[in-house]
Order: C-alpha cells, then sequence, then structure tokens
C-alpha cells in the first residue's frame, strides 16, 4: 500500500524487519494547538470539583463505554494521578448483585498487585452508592486510540509496532503468570508516555464493568473480543492474545478488521476473517508478520497462538527494532511542554481542597491531643482527693492520664471513671465502696457500649465537667460518635458532672455525698435535661451520619437549638438544688462549642476522617 505525506527510511538496522517510515510530528487536534501531546487544559478551570475529598479534577476525558477518565491532582501527596469513574447501574438491596460486585473487587485487588514497567499502577479503589473509583498512576502521554487519530496515516512505523508488541506481551506475560488475564485490551487502554515507554492500563476494569452491568461477556469490548469472550463461555491467555492481534492489526493498517455496531456483527466478520489480507495493504509484511497475526486471530482457541511469549517471540524481530521504535515514539511526544504541577500554595487546593486532605494527621493529632489535654485536667482535680498534700503524687497522675489518653485516646473517659472510683474508696466506708462500685460498673458499661469506639468519646464525656457548661458534651458527641453512643455519652456526661460536682462538694465522703445524691435524683428536672442532653446528641448525630460538611454543620445547628429549647423548658421548672441549675453562660459555652464545630466541619469537607463511632 502506497502511503501519502512520510518519506520512506532505510530498513530497520536489525535487517530482518519490513521497512519503516519517517514522521516529524503528531498533528494537533485543535486550531494552533502545539504540535506533540494533548493541548494543555486550564488547571484553574472554574468548574474543577473534588473527588473523594483530595483529588482535584484537573481534566475530564470522556472514554466512553463504562468510564470516565479524569485527571487530578492528590492534594494529599501532591501528584497527579488518574482515576476512573463508573457509574453503578444496579440498586444496593441485591445479594447477587453485591456478590458479583464482590468478586470483581478482588481481582482488581489482585490486579493492583501487578508491579511491571508496562503495567499502569492501580494505587486505590473507593466506592459511594453512584460510582466506583480506580485511583491510576497517571501517565504523561496519549492513549494509542488518540495518537493513531493524531499520526500521520494514523498507523505505527514497523519499528514503533515492534516496541508496542513487545512492551504489551511483556506486560501481559508477567500478568498471566500471576494469574490475571486483561479481558479489555483496546487502544485506549494502551499509554504511551513521554520517554516512549508503552503501559498497559486498566487490569480488572472489564470484570469491574461487568459485574456493574455494562455489556455483555465480561465488558470486553465490541470489535476486539474473540467468540469465546462475546458468548460469554470460557476465557484464558488467548483471549487476550486475540485482542492484542486485533490491536497490532489496526497500528499497522488504520483499521481495526472486526469493527461493528453490535457483538453479534462483529462476530461474523471474525468467523469470515479479514476483508483484504494484510499483505494486500502492506507487501512488505507478507509471510511471517501476517501468518503470525492471522494464527493469533483464530476464531477457535484451539487453533489460536497458545502463549502471548510465543507471540512476541515470532512477530517483534519480523516487524522490526523495537529500540528505534521507542526512541521514535520519544521524538513524537516529547515535542510539548511537559504538564507544570499546581501550586499548592497559590493554586485552588488551598482554598478549596479540605484541610484534613492536605494534613491527614490533623485529625488523629487533636483527637490524642483533646484526649491528653481533658485527662490530665481531671487528674488534677482529683488526685488530691485521692493522695493528699502530695505534689509527687499530683505530678505522676496528671502525666499518667495525659500519656494515656494520648496513646489511645479511649481511655481519657476510663481513666476519668476509675479516678472517681478511686476518690470515693479513698475514705473507707461501707456506703463509699457501694457508691463505688455503682459508678464503676455504671462506668464500664459506659466505656464498653460507647467510650471505646471513638478518639473523641473521653473528650465528650469529660467537657461538661472540664468546661463550665454541664451540656457541652452534646456538640461533641453529635460531631464525633454514632446515634447510640452519643445519646448515651451525652446524657452520661451531664449526669457524670453532677456526681464529680456533688462529690467534690461532699469532699468524697460517702456519707455527705449520698443524700446530696438522692436529692438530685429526686428533682425531674436532673432526668430531664439529661434525657434532652442524650435525644439532642442522638438527632444531631443521625443527621450527620452521613459526614458530609454539609450534613454535620445541619447536626450541630439542630443539636444546638433542641439545646435552646431545653433550656426555655427548663427556665419553667420548680428550681431545684443548684448542680443542676442551666444558667445562660453554662448554655453560650455549649453554643459556642457548638460554632467551633462547624468550622471544623467546614475545614473537614467530606473527607470523613472523624469517623462515627457507633455500630
Amino acid at each position: 500500500m502506497q502511503r501519502t505525506q512520510v518519506m520512506p527510511r532505510p530498513a530497520s538496522p536489525s535487517g530482518n524487519g519490513p521497512q519503516n517510515k519517517q514522521r516529524t510530528s503528531l498533528a494537533g487536534t485543535q486550531a494552533n494547538a502545539p504540535q506533540g501531546v494533548r493541548p494543555r487544559q486550564g488547571a484553574h478551570a472554574a468548574n474543577a470539583q473534588v473527588l473523594l475529598g483530595r483529588y482535584r479534577v484537573l481534566e475530564v476525558n470522556s472514554q466512553g463505554g463504562f468510564g470516565t477518565v479524569n485527571v487530578c491532582w492528590d492534594a494529599r501527596l501532591q501528584r497527579r494521578v488518574a482515576i476512573k469513574q463508573m457509574p453503578l447501574r444496579f440498586g444496593e438491596n441485591s445479594p447477587r448483585e453485591a456478590s458479583t460486585l464482590n468478586e470483581a473487587l478482588a481481582e482488581a485487588r489482585t490486579s493492583s498487585m501487578l508491579s511491571h514497567p508496562n503495567i499502569v499502577t492501580m494505587f486505590d479503589f473507593e466506592r459511594d452508592d453512584n460510582y466506583s473509583y480506580l485511583v491510576m498512576e497517571y501517565v504523561d502521554g496519549l492513549n494509542l486510540a488518540d495518537f493513531l487519530a493524531r499520526v500521520e496515516d494514523g498507523v505505527l512505523t514497523f519499528d514503533e509496532c515492534a516496541h508496542l508488541v513487545d512492551s504489551v506481551a511483556s506486560a501481559l506475560a508477567f500478568a498471566h503468570e500471576n494469574g490475571v488475564l486483561h479481558l479489555d485490551i483496546k487502544p485506549a487502554n494502551i499509554m504511551v508516555d513521554r520517554t516512549g515507554t508503552v503501559k498497559l492500563a486498566d487490569f480488572g476494569m472489564a470484570s469491574l464493568a461487568s459485574a456493574a452491568g455494562y455489556g455483555g461477556a465480561r465488558g470486553g469490548t465490541v470489535g476486539y473480543m474473540p467468540p469465546e469472550q462475546i458468548a460469554g463461555d470460557m476465557v484464558d491467555e488467548r483471549t487476550d492474545i486475540f485482542a492484542l492481534s486485533v490491536v497490532v492489526w489496526q497500528a499497522l493498517t488504520g483499521i481495526c478488521p472486526f469493527a461493528a455496531q453490535t457483538a453479534e456483527q462483529s462476530l461474523e466478520l471474525i468467523e469470515r476473517g479479514p476483508s483484504t489480507p494484510l499483505s494486500h495493504m502492506e507487501p512488505e509484511l507478507a509471510g511471517r508478520v501476517e501468518d503470525t497475526l492471522l494464527r493469533a486471530l483464530e476464531p477457535n482457541p484451539m487453533n489460536r497462538t497458545a502463549s502471548v511469549e510465543r507471540f512476541a517471540r515470532d512477530l517483534v524481530p519480523a516487524l522490526g527494532n523495537p529500540q528505534e521504535g521507542a526512541a521514535s515514539l520519544h521524538d513524537l511526544l516529547n515535542q510539548a511542554e511537559p504538564d507544570e504541577e499546581p501550586d499548592i500554595e497559590q493554586d485552588w487546593d488551598r482554598l478549596h481542597v479540605p484541610l484534613t486532605a492536605r494534613v491527614p494527621w490533623l485529625p488523629q493529632l487533636s483527637s490524642r491531643a483533646l484526649a491528653a489535654a481533658s485527662a490530665a485536667w481531671f487528674a488534677y482535680q482529683l488526685v488530691p482527693y485521692i493522695v493528699p498534700g502530695s505534689p509527687k503524687a499530683l505530678a505522676a497522675g496528671v502525666a499518667i492520664a495525659a500519656i494515656a489518653g494520648a496513646a489511645w485516646p479511649p481511655l481519657a473517659g476510663a481513666s476519668a471513671i476509675a479516678l472517681v472510683v478511686a476518690a470515693l474508696v479513698a475514705q473507707p466506708s461501707a456506703l463509699g465502696i457501694s457508691l463505688a462500685l455503682i459508678v464503676g460498673s455504671m462506668g464500664v458499661a459506659w466505656w464498653i457500649a460507647a467510650g471505646r469506639r471513638s478518639y473523641l468519646s473521653g473528650p465528650a464525656l469529660l467537657a461538661p465537667s472540664c468546661l463550665p457548661s454541664p451540656v457541652s458534651s452534646v456538640p461533641l458527641s453529635a460531631f464525633a460518635l454514632g446515634p447510640a453512643a452519643s445519646f448515651f455519652t451525652a446524657a452520661g456526661g451531664f449526669l457524670f458532672y453532677l456526681l464529680v460536682t456533688l462529690s467534690t462538694h461532699a469532699v468524697f465522703y460517702a456519707e455527705e455525698l449520698a443524700p446530696l445524691l438522692r436529692d438530685v435524683a429526686l428533682e425531674p428536672r436532673t432526668w430531664v435535661m439529661a434525657a434532652a442532653c442524650g435525644t439532642s446528641a442522638l438527632v444531631g448525630s443521625l443527621i450527620s451520619r452521613d459526614r458530609s460538611s454539609s450534613r454535620m454543620m445541619l447536626g450541630q445547628l439542630v443539636a444546638c437549638l433542641l439545646l435552646v429549647a431545653t433550656y426555655a423548658l427548663a427556665s419553667h421548672m420548680e428550681n431545684g438544688n443548684i448542680a443542676t441549675a442551666l444558667g445562660i453562660p453554662a448554655l453560650v459555652v455549649a453554643l459556642s462549642l457548638g460554632a467551633t464545630l462547624c468550622i471544623v466541619c467546614a475545614l473537614m469537607g467530606d473527607d470523613g476522617q472523624y469517623q462515627k463511632g457507633d455500630e
């Protein structure tokens, strides 16, 4: 076949390949676009979005079929990644479909372990109710489909094709050795970067697509699937060899021989064989190249080339020199300036990417610091009742409590309960021991049910005792805990505040403390306030359960409004013991804490690192 707009060049140095052609540039895809790779797109697009709370979308490349590829900036690790976003078509309530997705995810996990220079690395997999996301290595270059669309005549030179076969066959051989099939080899899934390196992408995507309800035959692409894949029969390594052979045919001729509108039409073309022999289109390819490709394109897999290593061993030397092909691709793809990385200090990320995405260690550090501070403060208040007049014991108690809270934040609540129990038994009496057993039993029940489930459970329980507000556990419980845990922690925090306040007033003498506790327990206002605290936290937690920043702020607002309503109700009730009084200053402290947590929610965005601790 006579080619136009290219100049012939001598045969490849290996001496055994067909004649190659020389090209000087890629064709631009837009008017006035620079030659080389794709035109640069604006990194500061007004409609930019963030995926999964940390990936800023730089470019959206629609691929058709079952997914969209987004070029993103990872604000956490400060690098470019490619994210394939695939809609999930089925509902959550079907066990069969959920099982199918789990099987596909297992294959995707296996694929993510494939480490090979010619395989695009899969970093992570995430999903929500509507989409699945595969986070992959970003390849700075073009996929083969775009390359062929822009290159002169829409074909590769023979050296370039030899490099393509050598690279993809190496990737497939490695995957097959590890028990992984690709099942969707096509030009769009073959990447060429600026160094001329060829990489095979999207391992595991075919099974994921089929699990999500896309297409037949395990998610392959019409035109590249062999008959057994179209029919949904058993597939093996020869399925990938067939698809690679179709890609090679297309790369050499510019024509996909089995392209059709439907899988059935494609199957008819496969059974008839290519309509025009390869040797008629390219006389230089007659003989070994054509025979190798036709053997790999056999409709019956039993007659097809059995291994990709054999396929490459037969084809590559007959095509040309892979090293020359790599150098040619490097020259073509290296004509444009490389993409610049966004300036994380000056760019859009600083204003829009959640703080926890850029500083992922901040939530845990804040939780540990808060737990350590509340435990230390509580120890500072109660150790003198346990070991009176001993500065060394006080310093040791504060240090131990702070270290325990920092090492494992749930210990903050446990240490505070233990200190109250120790203070009660420090004054030996049968009544004191009885009170200590009751307090200890209730404390253990709370810690098992709620206290050990979240890093912020301890600070939430201790907030009323540490702050001048008996209802300050409500905002923190609604923010950090699940519904059930938030109810018991907020109600328990209010009651624990009463216990500590009355105990210190009685200097932990059980004979003086017991009547005070009895009087408070008989006041209806005590239980109204405890129930109101628990209910406010419960409602706030339910609203913010999906961990989106807007819902979490709404949860804080509703919880605070319920507290205000409770204050209005309590103010009309008979005023009893001063310990149960809820004054305006105490309410203001709680509302201020809620407002502060709203700011924290806005900074967190939708990253959800402060996980709920319930159920």
